[in-house]
């Protein structure tokens, strides 16, 4: 059985019970299994180019089920039909038979079920069907059958039928003869109309007719009326008829992607209904005739065009699973938090802005689904982190005052020299005049040298004071070290200012001043709002400045038409990859997508639809401006005004919040502890209080303050979370310690250091003079030797950063902090510390490897990719490839280094490959940027082990491979691809080794398995 929803949906097992049944029923017959010579039970032979022989053993004739499955037979044994009298089941599935062996007929007096699915059969044979009339369920899934014979109908016993994945045009009249049968599966064929053949089937309890172009149904198909189960996915019916709504039996029913509109009036009858997929049509309301339905367990209706959901659905009041998704829904009415069984919600693609009072009485829900909506009550982010936070805020709203804070971030980002710096100095000023004659002043920059940038800077900017207005601004850096942390800035809900020198631009610069920024933005925040805005304009001339301004908004939309093309053939293939069997696509490993299942297709394409839905918001055309021109700056705050206070664009800036939650957002920012770089957990308990929020209510408030970026508090760290991070400020002035790689800049930070550590000990000298001659020297010297180890190597001992670090931190606990802080947020790791153990006096040594400079592990030559394979002889090679063809995360290998240092031992480290070990099993991990504009950036996962082992392999990577799935999930708009590359192309040292699509343990089983060549 298939359909499009039927992988994500708990009833399949429901037409897998009489499989089960079967199976119990076997369990005390005497069984037997035999496979090809020089095989194992569990390999697969379909692949072999000679047909495998096999031979029966002696004294088999008491053996009542027989398994000749997975050995690419195209022939049965001989003696088969003689030698087993007692033979009651016969497994031949996944072999080569063309047609029924004639053998079979020989066993026709006492055999009940025969399976030879997954063959090649194209014609059963008249006589062998005609002689298997004790027959009780037959499998002829997954073959080449083009009709089936009019013998077919003598089979009176027959109770399952499987003859899904064929090329059945029609079925022969002698079908109606099946009086018996319960379970047909017909789905996945070319049947054009519903069988009428099928309407004499008075016992038919479960049917399946998906994928097969029915366009209708018959009136009269009441006849069924013991149907229980009946599957329509895909089936072009466009309508139902009258009589449908008699089947009074049916408890399972997909009717999605269908082109359905409405339902008959009469559907109410079908009461004893218990699971019903209309997912995937053309609703525009709500079906009526489902709210009688009291017995309703699961209900689909995504991906249609819903506006709203009755208020009556809390009549259902037995449904434990809700799929809404993917609609135009913009409210939920109150009654929906009365159905308090449910236990899936999925809301996710609509335009919900409020959710209903009383929310968290939806307490059994757990598979909650609410992302891509406008969310400002509760807050996004409160909604995102599940139906708990939602009612301790709801709870929190009804014990306070609601409040509104318009409060928007703005981010200045682009290459360095853009001018972001000046451009923020300019827009936060308090006022600009504007001349409106002669005499009258204007305010213009300051002849004053310009404002230099000190890394990443945050400023609060009140845009408009009559209307509470307020920007918290972020001056990203654009130089190149800043890159590993900027990505921890781009949130949802900002408005990105893309910065570009006009004076410095060329259109063949647009990749790396316009291009690559936009990419990054989009993977970060798909469907964020960018505004590209020029500097200098007053340094270029007006046809000039008018032809660079043209040239980029030219090539952005070249770029985005040149992307949206690109995912749009990605999702065609898909599609094509969709519609061949799985069998076809896993006949040779040059088929796209080869062994990846419907379902991780259909997720696949889920994704690219996605990332085609949420592309960019770019406000067109370029603002020029000179920060000299004060016409020009208003127009920008004009512009900026007027973006942020649209409603649809930027709903979070009208989000509604419990006046407590603000409160204690406000009381962490004063003194005293505005000064202080971290707060216990019971110091922001205490302010709790202030605020009027009780213990138990304090973990919601400090998790939003948190998801919306105000402080950090990380209540999934057992060293972190008993600390709340309220400093912000101050932490990003720590962060650009750690990033201006100026080694006269961190030298004379530690000089300071050191001075400012020989006063606390009573010396006499001033924080600014130097030590003693004798002294200075030596102690320059060293501390150079740490500057120059920091950024050669990425190394640096736990005292020296504290140096480096004053006066941000007094105390060691401040040290041990904020280390614990840049390891979880994966900017270093510790090098000696044993896991779970202290050190023992002994010197903490820290690595931040997006500092290392030797592009591999210098003291590793043994481990290049050229040696690895050299080991080929005896080692089966495992490599997973990761391939990024529009952008590479900026830092996601240095970040990647020190997630998985909890993995692994020995290590070592260089800029572009770490080898380590796994146990006792080599690791090799590689990044390899592109080397031009049209190949991707790659990153592998490489381990090795002989054959018999080669599970060994993959389970030393799959925790490395976990890890980096995680940090992916950070990118929801990127796209990449993964691959497992041919282990033979690998021992043969290709230069370009086949790459099999997605890393599924089923893909890795199959490659295992088959061992294809490519």
């Amino acid at each position: 059985m298939a359909g499009t929803d039927s992988g994500n949906l708990k009833t399949v097992r429901l037409w897998r019970d009489a499989a089960l049944r079967a199976r119990k029923l076997r369990s005390n017959l005497r069984q037997l299994t035999l496979s090809a010579a020089g095989g194992s039970p569990g390999a697969d032979q379909i692949d072999s180019p000679d047909a495998p022989q096999l031979v029966l053993p002696a004294n088999i004739g008491d053996i009542e089920v027989l398994n000749l499955g997975n050995n690419g037979l195209e022939e049965v044994p001989d003696g088969l039909g003689s030698a087993l009298g007692s033979l009651r089941v016969l497994v031949l599935r996944r072999n080569r038979f063309a047609r029924l062996p004639p053998a079979v007929a020989e066993l026709g007096h006492h055999l009940t079920e025969l399976d030879v699915s997954h063959n090649r059969l194209s014609v059963l044979g008249a006589e062998v069907v005609s002689a298997l009339r004790e027959l009780r369920k037959l499998n002829l899934s997954h073959n080449q059958l083009p009709a089936m014979p009019a013998q077919l109908g003598a089979l009176v016993h027959l109770e399952e039928l499987d003859v899904s994945f064929n090329r059945l045009t029609h079925l022969p009249d002698s079908f109606s003869c099946l009086s018996h049968l319960r379970t047909l599966d017909v789905d996945h064929n070319q049947l054009t109309a519903f069988p009428r053949q099928l309407l004499q089937l008075a016992a038919l309890e479960e049917l399946d007719v998906s994928s097969n172009r029915l366009r209708g149904l018959p009136e009269d198909i009441s006849a069924l009326r013991a149907l229980k189960i009946l599957w329509l996915s895909g089936a072009e019916l466009g309508t139902l008829p009258s009589g449908f709504c008699e089947l009074a039996s049916l408890e399972s029913l997909m009717l999605d992607n269908n082109g359905l509109q409405a339902l008959p009036a009469q559907f109410s009858r079908l009461q004893r209904l218990k699971m019903l997929n209309l997912s995937s049509n053309l609703f525009e309301e709500f079906p009526a005739a489902l709210l009688p339905l009291a017995g309703l367990e699961e209900l689909y209706l995504s991906r249609n065009q819903l506006t709203s959901v009755p208020s009556l659905i809390s009549g259902l009041s037995r449904l434990l699973t809700l799929w809404l998704d993917n609609n135009r829904i913009r409210y939920l009415p109150d009654s929906i938090v009365e159905l308090t069984g449910l236990e899936e919600l999925v809301l996710q693609g609509n335009q919900i802005a409020v959710l209903p009072d009383n929310f968290g009485q939806l307490s059994r829900v757990g598979l909650w689904k609410i992302k891509d909506n406008p969310l400002i009550q509760p807050p996004y982010e409160v909604c995102m982190k599940g139906i708990p936070y939602i009612a301790a805020y709801q709870k929190e709203l009804a014990h306070s005052q609601p409040a509104v804070q318009p409060r928007l971030k703005l981010l200045l980002m682009g290459h360095k020299a853009a001018g972001k710096t000046l451009l923020c100095h300019c827009l936060t000023e308090d006022t600009v005049e504007v001349s409106q004659g002669e005499g009258e002043k204007e305010k213009s920059y300051p002849a004053s040298p310009p404002p230099v940038s000190k890394g990443i800077e945050v400023t609060s900017w009140t845009a408009d004071a009559s209307r509470g207005l307020r920007f918290i601004v972020y001056d990203l850096a654009g130089d190149e070290s800043y890159e590993v942390i900027q990505p921890f800035f781009l949130s949802p809900g900002a408005l990105y200012v893309l910065v570009v020198n006009l004076a410095t631009y060329e259109p063949l610069r647009f990749p790396t001043t316009v291009g690559s920024f936009l990419h990054r933005v989009g993977a970060r925040v798909p469907h964020a709002v960018v505004c590209i805005v020029g500097t200098h304009a007053d340094l270029c001339g007006e046809q000039e400045l008018e032809e660079k301004c043209l040239d980029i908004h030219r090539q952005i939309a070249l770029q985005e038409k040149r992307d949206a093309e690109g995912l749009s053939r990605l999702a065609q293939v898909v599609d094509e990859a969709l519609a061949r069997d799985f069998e076809l696509r896993s006949a040779s490993p040059h088929a796209a997508y080869y062994g990846v299942s419907d379902k991780n297709l259909r997720r696949r394409k889920a994704h690219f639809q996605y990332l085609l839905n949420h592309r960019l918001q770019i406000l067109s055309p370029v603002l020029p401006v000179s920060c000299r021109d004060p016409c020009q700056l208003k127009r920008l705050r004009d512009k900026l005004l007027s973006v942020a206070e649209h409603r649809e664009i930027f709903p979070n800036l009208h989000r509604v919040l419990p006046r407590s939650w603000q409160v204690l957002e406000e009381l962490h920012f004063q003194p005293p502890q505005a000064q202080r770089l971290w707060l216990s957990w019971w110091d922001s308990a205490r302010l709790g209080l202030q605020a009027g929020l009780t213990e138990d209510r304090l973990q919601s408030a400090l998790s939003y303050l948190h998801e919306s970026g105000k402080l950090l508090y990380f209540e999934d760290s057992p060293a972190l979370k008993e600390h709340v991070f309220h400093n912000l400020s101050r932490l990003i002035d720590i962060l650009n310690v750690f990033f201006q790689r100026d080694p006269s800049l961190l030298l004379h930070k530690l000089l300071l250091g050191t001075n400012g550590e020989a006063e606390g000990e009573g010396e006499s000298s001033p924080l600014m003079a130097l030590p003693a001659p004798s002294q200075d020297t030596l102690r320059a010297t060293q501390l150079h030797h740490y500057v120059e180890g920091f950024l050669l190597h990425g190394l640096l001992p736990a005292h020296v950063i504290r140096l480096l670090l004053k006066p941000h931190v007094q105390a060691q606990q401040d040290l041990q902090l904020l280390l614990e802080l840049l390891e979880k947020m994966g900017l270093c790791y510790c090098l000696n510390k044993p896991k779970g153990k202290p050190l023992n006096g002994s010197t903490a040594w820290y690595k931040f490897p997006c500092y290392v400079q030797n592009e591999v592990p210098h003291a590793e030559a043994w481990i290049n990719g050229t040696n690895l394979a050299g080991q080929s002889f005896v080692a089966e090679q495992l490599q997973i490839e990761y391939s990024f063809p529009f952008t590479f995360p900026p830092g996601l290998f240095a970040r990647y280094s020190v997630q998985i240092n909890s993995h692994v031992v020995h290590r070592s480290d260089g800029k572009l490959q770490i080898f380590a070990y796994r146990g006792k099993v080599p690791v090799v991990v590689s990044y390899r940027p592109a080397k031009g504009v049209l190949q991707p950036d790659t990153l592998s996962i490489a381990s090795h082990a002989s054959l018999p082992n080669i599970w060994t392999a993959w389970q030393a990577i799959t925790p490395l491979v976990e890890e980096l799935n995680v940090l992916l999930q950070e990118w929801p708009g990127l796209h990449y691809t993964v691959h497992i590359l041919c282990s033979k192309c690998l021992k043969r040292g290709s230069p370009n080794p086949h790459a099999f699509p997605d890393v599924y343990p089923e893909v890795l089983a199959l490659l295992i398995r088959k061992r294809p060549a490519c």
